[in-house]
């Protein structure tokens, strides 16, 4: 494997978890914080840099990574104007890195090591022609997902945020999971070129995939086999949700 570096996004507020004492990547699962979950995990990737990006309640979390992963290193995003801006915060502690960044979201509890391991690999094995991945998914409920456009021969062309589609797109199924693996160099290249032009008026991480296409490069959407791993949490009732899949997903492992 090529050398990988990992951002994780940790800066949001959560304000539908109803708990403003609490960062949402703090919420517990199974006793444990979601973030502590998602580091877990990223700790079987060996990566060479772990970087995460905080803002709301940001010394509960610094001091947290700083006692239970302290080869991660915090970097502070002071105003949250979108995912895109807070990747952008990591490029001076990437510097002279020249791998493969891996970006993933702190509120995913289910991810897998090995989903993740095999998502890097598939990048890096056409890592000659590929700039970049995204992890697909397919759900029935896409509802506060971005939807991935594909063309008409099934060709990855963007990725649409829910607020900014139209009906026909809200109708996709094939969902954005927030995990992306690209090279750094052109990471860092087409972030500079964000524009926060859009109903949300935030820099969206998402618009690299169209600002990659048009530099003339490669990025691909890979499937990943199974949605429930990328269940985000947003709500406490999503929470609850998550941490029935967990159990499930132990049992599984167990049988």
């Amino acid at each position: 494997m090529n050398e990988l570096a990992c951002i994780i996004l940790a800066a949001g507020k959560g304000k539908r978890m109803n708990n403003p004492n609490i960062p949402k990547v703090m919420a517990t699962l199974a006793g444990e914080p979601l973030l502590g979950h998602v580091l877990s995990q990223i700790t079987q990737l060996h990566p060479t840099k772990t970087l995460v990006i905080v803002g709301h309640q940001k010394d509960t979390i610094i001091n947290y990574v700083k006692q239970q992963f302290p080869w991660a290193d915090c970097i502070e995003q002071a105003e949250q104007l979108g995912t895109g801006h807070a990747v952008k915060m990591a490029e001076p502690a990437l510097e002279k890195f020249y791998g493969d960044v891996l970006i993933i979201t702190g509120d995913t509890p289910l991810l897998q090591a090995k989903t993740l391991g095999s998502f890097v690999e598939e990048h890096q094995r056409y890592r000659g022609i590929l700039s970049g991945c995204v992890l697909s998914a397919v759900t029935s409920t896409p509802k506060g997902y971005g939807r991935i456009v594909r063309s008409s021969v099934g060709e990855f062309m963007k990725i649409v945020e829910e607020k900014d589609a139209t009906d026909e797109e809200k109708l996709i199924t094939e969902i954005n999971t927030g995990i992306f693996v690209v090279k750094s160099v052109t990471l860092f290249a087409v972030l500079k070129e964000l524009s926060n032009a859009n109903a949300q008026g935030e820099y969206y991480l998402t618009d690299i995939v169209e600002l990659i296409r048009r530099k003339g490069l490669s990025i691909s959407a890979i499937k990943a086999e199974n949605f429930d791993e990328f269940r985000g949490i947003n709500t406490p009732e999503e929470l609850a949700r998550a941490e029935e899949h967990y159990y499930l997903q132990r049992l599984n492992t167990i049988l």
